[in-house]
């Protein structure tokens, strides 16, 4: 496995090896003691999979709150998505910030989001099958969620925000500053 850490240094691109032959291919998507290796030493104990049909779809920003709070795998088996995390650890010198890749079924990447991050994704392409592990069960009452274009984080979407595809629900979604206090950095 190739592993990077972006300029969030907790936040890692995760890129599985793919063997290949006149088959097809065999990519260990999956290696907990790889990753124990890396610093990621949690249980997966969900997933979850999402299928967005249109280009611009966005999900996000998310989290729990603890003690429900969940690290997150992500990774795209069909289509491309501009994947996002948000440090909402208080206290964090890399508070409010946030980091991006893209991970598509062709780059075969995975993004690991820590407990303590908010995560939001947006879809590049039409037909667009997201699946990721979480480290905590899903609980209702623990969710929380920031808006996906909030001014106060700045993220750079690669779509214009009239052509964003949002929920109901997520339209509703508060500026970042509601998040002041929703975890703490140790």
């Amino acid at each position: 496995m190739k592993i990077e850490k972006l300029a969030i240094s907790e936040v890692l691109l995760i890129t599985p090896p793919r063997f290949r032959d006149n088959r097809g291919f065999f990519s260990e998507t999956y290696n907990a003691q790889r990753l124990k290796e890396v610093g990621i030493d949690l249980p997966f104990v969900q997933d979850n999979q999402s299928l967005s049909v249109q280009k611009g779809v966005v999900r996000g920003l998310h989290c729990q709150l603890g003690p429900y709070e969940q690290g997150k795998l992500v990774r795209c088996t069909q289509g491309s998505i501009w994947d996002v995390a948000i440090d909402a650890r208080t206290g964090s010198p890399t508070y409010g910030k946030w980091v991006a890749a893209e991970l598509s079924a062709d780059n075969w990447s995975q993004l690991w989001i820590p407990p303590g991050f908010l995560h939001g994704f947006c879809t590049l392409t039409e037909n667009v099958m997201v699946q990721y592990k979480c480290t905590n069960l899903y609980n209702k009452v623990s969710e929380r969620a920031v808006l996906w274009n909030c001014k106060e984080i700045g993220i750079k979407w690669p779509i214009a925000v009239n052509d964003a595809i949002l929920s109901e629900k997520d339209m509703q979604n508060p500026s970042f500053s509601a998040a002041k206090n929703w975890f703490s950095y140790s």
